[in-house]
């Protein structure tokens, strides 16, 4: 039977700052706005709130570009501290071309600037990814667990672009109390086909459906999506990583 999936937006959610104990500040915001939660609800939370909460945030006031990030900022009108802290935040530069960006993270992430980003933060402040995103996923999902004596699972989300397409979508940056996959795999179509290829990236295409309520000028960076009891097991964001023996495009 298809699934029936409702998603909203958790309004009311405070500025987070370093320290910040995000399970309770979603807590009281959910509270506040009076949605109860329910068995199996997954929290898509954005980054860059994790990333706030964590200290995945530089002061770009100390930092020295390189002469790397200075010849490239000078050429394109970019901040040569922003572009060093993009560099750093590299493990491999997939192509650096009319000012723009693409790089590999440490976590094996492939997107513009590294996620190193600006929007949403302090003037003089740019933010990182979270150290280990699964692990953030993971120690919320327990704190949010306990908060409201639920069976719950969180994606903490980043938008990304796509190559070939255009528009960027939410991805899953970590995963925690979810499948990250729907395994077609071997079922049969309805003409009796065997699917061989088939396997969709359950955990993005729920973050994507999330940041429909959210959206990214609205101040909504937590959403709730019902109805995926059916996904609820054990996965991380890593293993939606493609691995290079695989990838044709490297």
């Amino acid at each position: 039977m298809p699934a029936d999936l409702h998603a909203f937006a958790v309004a009311g959610m405070p500025e987070v700052s370093p320290g910040d104990d995000l399970a309770r500040l979603i807590r009281d915001a959910v509270e506040r706005a009076g949605r109860p939660i329910a068995e199996a609800d997954v929290f898509v939370v954005a980054q860059k709130i994790v990333s706030k909460a964590e200290g995945a945030m530089i002061a770009l006031a100390d930092v020295h570009p390189s002469s790397v990030a200075e010849r490239w900022a000078a050429a394109f009108g970019k901040d040569p501290r922003v572009v060093e802290v993009v560099l750093q935040q590299s493990r491999r530069l997939v192509r650096m071309e009319r000012g723009i960006i693409i790089a590999e993270t440490r976590h094996g992430f492939v997107c513009a600037n590294a996620g190193v980003d600006a929007s949403n933060v302090a003037a003089g402040f740019v933010t990182t990814l979270p150290r280990n995103p699964d692990a953030s996923a993971a120690k919320l999902r327990d704190a949010l667990r306990a908060a409201f004596d639920r069976t719950v699972a969180v994606i903490i989300s980043d938008t990304f672009g796509r190559p070939w397409r255009e528009g960027a979508v939410n991805v899953a940056l970590g995963v925690a109390g979810l499948q990250p996959f729907l395994d077609y795999r071997g079922r049969a179509d309805h003409h009796g086909r065997r699917l061989q290829t088939t396997v969709i990236a359950l955990a993005d295409e729920i973050a994507a459906a999330a940041e429909l309520v959210t959206g990214k000028t609205c101040r909504t960076p937590v959403a709730v999506v019902r109805g995926a009891a059916e996904w609820a097991g054990e996965g991380s964001g890593t293993m939606l990583i493609r691995s290079p023996s695989t990838d044709l495009f490297r």
